[in-house]
């Protein structure tokens, strides 16, 4: 492993590739070469053989996401999580996920094992019941309300972030109310940068909401700020998610990644993490934050 991850804080995995959602702009509709039918489940034993128990009991944070799958998706998250708690009680845990997957038991297991004050599942929610499904293809709004309204009930920490849509922009604040009525501690709003790369005919970017891309070539590395690291649902360890699909960059060329910066930075580092005095493309999104409670 890169010596430049020899002080891990903060371990981003993607439990598996799995997903029941057919969102247009994720990278498992629109890159080819990602196989829906051949699953991915990351295990503790392969987590604990990549990185080692010293590593976890070293964090600070670790969370669930991805690029292909949905954690509440994978066989073994539940397992993940009470591993690392029992490793290092102190640290923060965390979750991202569509919320229509899984039944209501599921979920209240899970928010007795996310039980520490900061540990938090965040729920992406992009609209209300005649709105979400237009970007959340086959998420069913009536399982993901009872899904989350459980986790909440069970004493979770809730989020609900939303991506603004044209089609959408005006609920922003009904969404805000309801997530507050249910008991979303924390709402926010953002507009996807994915307008530029993968345009889709029937998704517009709202008319009220500022572009939040940063032409800026000055790259500030927010893994190297972290000392973050990314594990992919196929067991490969990337510095990022960004750098972290199928064809991306492992850990062990982030070096050659380093020393490109000044002449001819990677595209996606550029993009991403291309930095002006206004923050950068991906900090950007976040346009609307709200704590509820």
């Amino acid at each position: 492993m890169s010596k430049l991850f020899n002080n891990i804080k903060i371990l981003h995995l993607e439990p598996t590739d799995v997903c029941q959602a057919a969102c247009p702009q994720c990278a498992r509709e629109t890159e080819s070469q990602f196989d829906k039918k051949t699953h991915h489940f990351l295990t503790v034993e392969q987590i604990v053989s990549l990185i080692g128990n010293d590593t976890i009991r070293n964090l600070d944070k670790m969370y669930m996401c991805g690029i292909y799958g949905d954690p509440a998706a994978s066989l073994y998250s539940l397992d993940i999580f009470k591993y690392f708690r029992e490793i290092n009680p102190n640290i923060v845990l965390g979750m991202n996920t569509n919320g229509a997957i899984n039944n209501t038991d599921w979920w209240i297991d899970l928010a007795n094992i996310l039980n520490a004050p900061k540990d938090y599942v965040i729920f992406s929610i992009d609209g209300l019941e005649d709105t979400n499904h237009i970007y959340r293809r086959n998420v069913k709004w009536n399982k993901l309300i009872k899904n989350a309204q459980a986790f909440i009930n069970a004493g979770g920490l809730a989020h609900w972030d939303m991506l603004v849509f044209e089609h959408n922009e005006h609920q922003v604040d009904q969404c805000l109310n309801l997530a507050k009525d249910l008991g979303f501690y924390f709402f926010r709003a953002k507009v996807s940068r994915r307008y530029q790369d993968i345009p889709v005919p029937f998704l517009n970017q709202p008319k009220n909401w500022i572009d939040p891309v940063v032409s800026s070539s000055d790259i500030k590395c927010v893994a190297l700020k972290e000392n973050g690291l990314y594990i992919s649902a196929r067991g490969v360890i990337h510095p990022c998610c960004w750098l972290g699909g199928i064809n991306g960059v492992n850990i062990n060329q982030f070096n050659y990644i380093q020393s490109s910066w000044s002449t001819n930075p990677h595209p996606v580092c550029q993009k991403t993490c291309g930095s002006s005095t206004n923050g950068n493309s991906f900090t950007n999104q976040w346009q609307k934050e709200v704590q509820l409670f």
